[in-house]
């Protein structure tokens, strides 16, 4: 590593090589309270300064909006990044705050070809199905994203919260680069089967939340008295009432390893998703998301983090004692389904 840039790793084995770790944009422009958009625009430029390549966004985050906020960043640095966005939460016209899951072929050409104009670029490096329509056969929605590779409009294929079952469906579709999925010291219910399956088809693992949505940072502590309103963390169970006091205790245990490394707790908690590319045996690139220059730069600098046997052993019961799942509604969850 040189320069304080972080190492790479490839997204699958026919994928392209990223930084160890992206980058997920979604607060920027939805989920999380007011931005600041010169802020943010400052947090990219600062993560491609340091080596992070893959910069994930979706459809669904804010109607377009957050495609239509990272257009130009894209633009700027088009040969310097992986884009990655993703489709099938369909927003019906007349309840904006819906989300229906279509993955159904004709959606899934509207979708990309929205994606495309609001990204402003000629072809999606990285195209994920976002959600699974269990009423849909996986392979026929897959083979349509398999046509948009052949047509040229996307690169790569990846899907989010799927089963392995799922998972090893698509990929006799097509190859699969990256499985997303929610993975940190809180949420491990990927490793039993998903993980194992994604190693064996040479899947890459993309963690999204690896921070536990900013609780693993202690940024907050408990959702209804520290975040604001329109906070989507207010609707998520482990967050609030006696949930999130019981799980903010499960804090001081990351704490005690975080002093002996002089780094912060959310550092450890991202360095223990990072090292589980070798405990696993898989590229693992996590997205933290973050608004502030700062932050990635505290991010990045967890990736150099070596947590040893016996802090990984001592790490190793916290998602067990976790109160609340991690959704409201675990249906469209890969764990929902398992």
């Amino acid at each position: 590593m040189t320069d304080g840039r972080i190492t790479t790793a490839k997204l699958g084995d026919d994928g392209p090589e990223v930084g160890v770790q992206g980058l997920g944009c979604m607060g920027m422009s939805f989920g999380y309270g007011p931005s600041d958009a010169d802020a943010s625009r400052a947090t990219l430029e600062r993560a491609l300064e340091l080596g992070v390549t893959l910069y994930d966004t979706a459809d669904a985050y804010g109607a377009g909006e957050n495609e239509r906020f990272l257009a130009p960043f894209f633009k700027a640095h088009r040969d310097e990044v992986v884009i990655a966005t993703k489709f099938s939460l369909s927003i019906p016209p007349d309840d904006p705050t819906r989300r229906v899951i279509r993955n159904d072929p004709p959606y899934i050409r509207q979708a990309v070809e929205a994606s495309l104009k609001r990204l402003d670029v000629d072809v999606i490096d990285l195209y994920y199905m976002h959600r699974r329509d269990v009423n849909v056969p996986i392979e026929e929605t897959v083979g349509t994203m398999a046509d948009l590779v052949r047509e040229g409009k996307v690169k790569h294929l990846g899907l989010s919260e799927v089963t392995a079952d799922e998972l090893r469906a698509a990929h006799t579709v097509h190859p699969v680069a990256a499985v997303q999925s929610e993975w940190s010291l809180f949420s491990r219910d990927i490793e039993p089967k998903v993980v194992p399956a994604a190693r064996d088809l040479g899947v890459a693992l993309v963690p999204y939340s690896p921070l536990g949505r900013g609780f693993l940072t202690g940024s907050f502590a408990n959702a209804d008295q520290d975040l604001t309103p329109d906070d989507f963390r207010r609707q998520q169970p482990r967050f609030t009432g006696e949930n999130a006091t019981r799980n903010a205790a499960l804090l001081e245990l990351i704490r005690s390893v975080a002093d002996a490394h002089g780094a912060s707790v959310g550092q450890i908690a991202l360095a223990w998703v990072q090292q589980q590319a070798s405990v696993h045996d898989l590229p693992v690139i996590p997205i933290p998301g973050t608004r502030k220059p700062s932050r990635v730069e505290e991010n990045v600098a967890a990736t150099r983090i070596v947590l040893t046997d016996e802090q990984l052993d001592l790490l190793d019961g916290i998602a067990a004692q976790v109160a609340g799942n991690r959704y409201a509604d675990m249906a469209f969850t890969s764990a929902g389904r398992e």
